[in-house]
């Protein structure tokens, strides 16, 4: 796979910085042709993940770090959103769909999973989460390559 294009940001954990996130991830996946409800559904992945960072990851505390790559290859786009924050215990029941607790909705994960082609968690109590999210280009890109 050969990389055309990357973006890195550090961000807050402020609740704040989910829409700069979303933007500016929906501004750099612009640059190839995807359609908007494709843009509208990246936007969402990532806003999901960031909150996911800001709201379990650090559980509100306004001084977490939390980076976002965002990776244009020949046939995908990827996004890495990673925290120093407390970790999933379980990523497996995280990953499900409800969830017992009425502070987690418990959709994240699944609304990042019907969105992305690919989602990849990796995590460790105690250590951080990297979630990775991954779109295929538009057709016709990969009948350039």
């Amino acid at each position: 796979m050969k990389m055309r294009n990357r973006m890195k940001l550090e961000l807050l954990s402020l609740p704040g910085n989910v829409r700069l996130a979303r933007v500016a991830v929906a501004a750099f996946a612009s640059e190839v042709d995807y359609n908007v409800s494709d843009l509208e559904e990246i936007k969402v992945a990532v806003s999901e993940a960031v909150s996911n960072a800001i709201t379990h990851g650090y559980q509100n505390e306004p001084d977490g770090v939390i980076t976002l790559t965002a990776t244009l290859f020949d046939n995908s786009l990827e996004i890495v959103i990673e925290d120093e924050g407390k970790g999933i215990e379980d990523i497996e029941e995280a990953l499900q769909s409800t969830s017992s607790d009425p502070e987690r909705m418990g959709l994240g994960f699944v609304f990042m999973r019907s969105f992305m082609d690919e989602v990849d968690v990796a995590s460790e109590a105690g250590q951080g989460t990297r979630v990775i999210l991954r779109k295929n280009l538009p057709g016709e890109i990969h009948a350039e390559t």
